[in-house]
């Protein structure tokens, strides 16, 4: 592809997290006594930013109980830290790749600022990326706000970059913006989801990413 920036999902793309997170919100809600939600319910959300996350697995939810949940799942969620070995196996070398071949890189994610934070250092994925935006400093996927930030910090087009991610969050991220993206397959969603997004590719290994970008 010849793009000029290639901006990144994080859970689920760069780092596989997607089971941890799953197991972090079913134990933060089952533990303050709501309903327990089939597996893929949680694993279905991956990606929105969590007052959005929460108010879909939990419709009606007050304001006060989603910061009772959310208090739980960091306590969960931050007793394990993101390590090098958590990336997927070749990930770091796409980034590697990509900036040394003189492209941008960057990261879209529903992660919070401090998620992504420690989540850059722990996994030594942060010197890959020249900007990151999170769901709590713009507006939640699939608005693509964060989208359009990233691509002003750059001074470039939509059809100038693209957005590499798991779900349908990030690829309806891409398509409302007018971005071409890809999906892969080794996340949340698979083809039949992604497909509907008309991403420019699915790929279902780091191999057939690195083809589709020219690596």
């Amino acid at each position: 592809m010849d793009v000029k920036v290639v901006i990144f999902d994080w859970d689920g793309t760069l780092v596989d997290s997607v089971d941890h997170i799953a197991d972090s919100l079913h134990q933060a809600a089952t533990e303050l006594g709501y309903p327990e939600l089939e597996r893929e319910a949680y694993r279905d959300i991956i990606g929105l930013g969590m007052i959005e996350a929460l108010e879909k697995l939990y419709p009606g939810i007050s304001r006060e109980e989603m910061n009772t949940i959310r208090e739980g799942y960091a306590r969960y969620f931050f007793s394990k830290v993101t390590t090098p070995q958590n990336v997927f196996e070749g990930m770091a070398d796409v980034l590697a790749d990509l900036r040394g071949g003189g492209r941008g890189c960057s990261v879209a994610t529903g992660k919070s600022r401090r998620g992504l934070e420690g989540a850059l250092i722990s996994s030594g994925l942060g010197p890959h990326f020249d900007i990151t935006r999170c769901a709590d400093e713009t507006r939640s996927k699939p608005d693509p706000a964060m989208l359009g930030e990233i691509i002003r910090f750059y001074g470039i087009e939509p059809h100038q970059a693209v957005m590499i991610g798991d779900t349908r969050y990030d690829l309806e991220m891409a398509q409302r913006i007018g971005m071409p993206s890809i999906g892969v397959e080794w996340g949340v969603h698979k083809r039949d989801v992604l497909g509907h997004y008309s991403p420019h590719a699915i790929v279902d290994s780091v191999k057939d990413l690195r083809d589709v970008l020219g690596l």
